[in-house]
Order: structure tokens, then sequence, then C-alpha cells
């Protein structure tokens, strides 16, 4: 029994001391040493995945800004819906070609000087807004480490690090209320667990009017955009930093936010 609660625990050790690729190195499939799939890779068991889930879906759901926990929390209980995306990537001719090349998103990847020079109102250059506004940076985004496939491991990197480009898509801050309506719209297109776990449980820190705000207008309009948009993995966003924001929302079915003052509420 001790062995086994030693081997089960293990991986635990892991979480103080984050290990992965370079934010611009694309993840491989490549062997890096025995049954590791790609750099930063920890194998699991079921047994081990258990009590990683339970472990970090507590502390997340306790304090949602630990993203270290969100992020364990989604490698650990995702592959089902990680397995659906990643076949509506193959099945999309840019969805294919973003897991043939395997884009990284981060400080070292992006040309800033470039997407300042775009026009107004551009992706690129309104994705840069988003970051400076809300003081936040691509490369906070938590390694890939507890996903048992290479190209499964892609894919929720690259989940994770579009996620500011759709706060950006969507018009949301990054409070409280804002993280929980782009939840929403992640849940609805993602499936993942993790997703609908924060948008299930993360109004319970909101206050009564934000709950309300939330409930009747904002939940509403992210479930009826995350179901009309196609799937968002499947946009090679590097590739259309000149495209109007405006533009792009309008491919995608994406409408405008209610108005309502979100970045006021909490």
């Amino acid at each position: 029994m001790a062995t086994l609660l030693r081997s089960a625990v293990r991986p635990l050790r892991a979480l103080g001391c984050p290990r992965g690729p370079a934010a611009d190195v694309p993840l491989r499939g490549v062997r890096h040493g025995a049954g590791l799939l790609y750099p930063g890779h920890i194998p699991t068991s079921p047994l081990q995945k258990a009590l990683l889930a339970a472990g970090s879906a507590g502390m997340a759901l306790y304090n949602p800004y630990r993203h270290d926990m969100v992020a364990v929390l989604g490698e650990t209980t995702g592959h089902c819906a990680l397995k659906v995306l990643r076949d509506q990537m193959r099945k999309d001719p840019e969805g294919a070609e973003i897991l043939r090349e395997r884009p990284r998103i981060s400080l070292s990847t992006l040309d800033l000087d470039k997407l300042r020079s775009l026009p107004e109102g551009s992706l690129g250059q309104e994705y840069l807004r988003f970051l400076d506004v809300n003081r936040v940076s691509p490369d906070t985004r938590a390694p890939t480490r507890f996903v048992d496939d290479e190209e499964l491991a892609y894919v929720i990197q690259r989940y994770r690090e579009i996620h500011d480009m759709l706060h950006t898509l969507l018009g949301m801050p990054t409070n409280i209320l804002g993280e929980i309506v782009v939840k929403w719209f992640e849940a609805v297109q993602t499936g993942l667990p993790m997703c609908i776990l924060g948008a299930l449980f993360g109004p319970i820190r909101l206050s009564a009017q934000s709950l309300r705000v939330l409930v009747s207008e904002l939940i509403p309009w992210a479930v009826q955009n995350g179901r009309r948009a196609p799937c968002v993995l499947n946009l090679y966003y590097e590739r259309r930093w000149e495209q109007p924001l405006r533009a792009l929302r309008e491919e995608l079915g994406i409408t405008d936010p209610p108005s309502v003052h979100v970045r006021g509420l909490a």
C-alpha cells in the first residue's frame, strides 16, 4: 500500500517545478526518455490522474486564479474532449495545417512592433491592446505535462495559448465576470470538463448584481455564440493579424456582447 501511495503522489511533486518546452518550440512526437512523449511530459496512471484531478479541482474552485491548478485539471480530465477537438481540426484545412506546423503563441514568437503598426481595429492590434490594458502575457500559460498523447498535448496547449484571443474576440475583460463568460463560450465550443466546471461554479464568487446580469444576459449570449461559431481552434490566428476584428467576428458569427459594463462588475 505504501508503495502504491508513493507512486500515486509522485506527479504531485512536479507541480512545484514547472517544466516544458520553450514557448517557441512546437510540441513534437519524439521520445525524450523512458515513456516520455514530448519535453516536460510526466506519464501518469489512471489512479494518479484521478488524484491530480480531485486535488486540482478543489484548488481551482477555491482560487480560480491558480492557473497551474486549472491547467492540471484540464489535462487530467479532458482526454475524450481533446480527441473530439483533434478530430475536428484534422477535418478542417486550416485546423489540419495548425496540427502539422504546431505554431506557438508567446512573446518570443510574436512580433510586437509589427502588431503595433497594424491598422486600427485589426485583430493583431486589438489583441495587443487586450494584453496591454489587462496587463497579461501569453507567456503565463503553463506547459502541458500530464497528457499521454503528444498530439492531444499540443491541442490543449494551443487551446491555452488562444485563450486571450477569445477574450479579444468576445470583448471580455479578465475580471471574474469576464472570465466566466469566456468559460461558458469555451465550454460549449470544447466540451472540456475544466471549462464546464469553471462555467458552473465560477459564479459562486459573484455579487448579486453581477450574477443577475450573468444569468439574464451574458450566459445566453455566450452559449448562443459558442454554438453558432465554428471551432475556434481551427483558426490560424497568426496569419490573420491584419484582418479587421469586426470582419473576423462576422465570419465566425460572433455578435456584439450585451450592452452592460462588464469591466465594472465583479
